[in-house]
């Protein structure tokens, strides 16, 4: 428990109330990250190997995207050359590919792309982007727009198209991706998956109304509304302020983050089930990380009130570091993959879910933002 007890005493400072109203030290946010993404590395010294569970999938899937996301945001704070160099080799090992080859028009296999294109930017070698192009740019010469119908797709495919459309100086693909967003928020489903009352979305068609929860509620999935905030961030790092569309995405980020911040638990997690606490309430990390990722960064922009949200962002934040980090870099209270609150539970602290990866990948992209925030 020695390292795990460091970790929480570098993070409260051993000074009651240090938590919720203190920044944490750089230091102290660092080594989180270091050590959990640390134990993912030694566990997965190949990245190029498939992931074998009751099937089996190459690692370029969604899943180790996500991660990579957040390899990239701990780069960006810490830019260790083995950092970029697992990056890179993962990139290398797919030959800068997609599952499923370019003409895949799904989001979750597109999501590499995000990483590839970051990777590019630094080393700039066309080569590493030409696939993830022609399978964007292939989608762009139809006219259909509703290959977004759950709103994973959204943070899986959207800052992709926004990063293409910065890097080439082509509207167009700001124009498609917002088209896209428009038809998953306003119409799939048949009135769109968002909720312009409550602020929050429904996972996909089968949760739209009459489904309720067990306590009558709304059916709002914590990860799935990560997903859409987190893709909301990441789209408007790439996207130009004065884009028609920067607006738009800017209202929705603040509408979901109010939204949001009333439902963070005395614990300083959110509900797997966000308008159900009676539905397997317990502790989950990723649609938490995702939550204090995306407030962290409205604070740090100056879009969220730093008195309202620091508090909810620094309570997510050591919760996550106290509750969820093992000695020896494992996260605990993952919630599997799946599409809704029930998916993969009961959780716990040493329950090891189907992926570890992108859980690691969205406790990564909160703890970079955190750092960006902290002393």
């Amino acid at each position: 428990m020695k390292t795990r007890l460091l970790l929480v005493l570098m993070l409260l400072g051993m000074i009651p109330g240090y938590a919720q109203k203190t920044l944490p030290a750089k230091k102290a946010v660092l080594s989180a990250l270091t050590l959990t993404n640390g134990y993912f590395m030694a566990k997965w010294p190949d990245t190029g190997k498939d992931i074998v569970l009751h099937k089996t999938w190459p690692s370029n899937i969604w899943t180790r995207a996500v991660y990579y996301e957040g390899l990239m945001a701990l780069y960006s704070i810490d830019p260790r050359k083995a950092y970029y160099d697992y990056a890179v080799d993962w990139g290398e090992k797919h030959q800068w590919n997609l599952r499923n080859g370019i003409t895949t028009r799904n989001a979750d296999n597109q999501a590499c792309g995000q990483t590839y294109v970051a990777i590019y930017e630094i080393a700039k070698k066309p080569e590493y982007i030409v696939n993830i192009k022609a399978s964007i740019d292939s989608m762009m010469l139809t006219d259909k727009i509703d290959d977004w119908n759950w709103i994973d797709a959204i943070q899986m495919g959207m800052p992709l198209m926004a990063q293409l459309g910065r890097i080439y100086k082509d509207t167009a693909y700001f124009h498609r991706m917002h088209q896209m967003y428009d038809f998953t928020k306003y119409q799939h489903g048949g009135n769109g998956l968002y909720n312009k009352e409550e602020h929050l979305w429904w996972r996909d068609k089968d949760f739209v109304p009459p489904y309720k929860e067990p306590n009558g509620g709304n059916c709002y999935w914590s990860r799935g509304n990560g997903w859409v905030l987190a893709a909301l961030v990441r789209t408007m790092n790439e996207l130009p302020q004065s884009s028609p569309y920067y607006k738009d995405y800017l209202k929705d980020f603040k509408d979901m983050s109010k939204a949001l911040l009333v439902l963070q638990r005395k614990d300083g997690f959110w509900n797997a089930s966000l308008h159900d606490s009676t539905n397997f309430g317990g502790k989950e990390l990723t649609g938490t990380s995702l939550f204090v990722y995306g407030m962290a960064w409205g604070i740090r922009k100056g879009y969220l009130d730093k008195k309202i949200y620091l508090p909810a962002v620094l309570k997510g934040w050591n919760s996550l570091v106290k509750d969820c980090v093992h000695d020896n870099g494992m996260l605990g209270f993952v919630q599997s993959t799946g599409k809704q609150p029930s998916d993969g539970q009961p959780l716990s602290f040493d329950k090891i879910p189907d992926f570890e990866d992108y859980g690691l990948g969205c406790f990564l992209l909160a703890g970079s933002e955190v750092y960006k925030l902290s002393q």
